[in-house]
């Protein structure tokens, strides 16, 4: 998920994608101890996705002020 796509949306939907994203990533953690994880660099992609969130909802906090 690109950035410029994150920054459309609202801070609702940013916080129910965050919940999405931490529960995929604690699903591929699981994966990968249990070994059924097959493409590996998914959970790398899903921390960055879970930063580019982070950062998008504190850029819109510092925005407010």
């Amino acid at each position: 998920m690109k950035a410029i796509q994150l920054r459309e949306k609202s801070s609702d939907e940013l916080g129910k994608l965050l919940i999405e994203l931490t529960r995929e990533s604690f699903n591929l953690k699981i994966q990968k101890a249990t070994n059924q994880l097959d493409k590996k660099d998914q959970i790398k992609k899903a921390r960055r996705n879970i930063a580019r969130i982070h950062t998008v909802m504190n850029e819109k906090v510092s925005a407010s002020k």
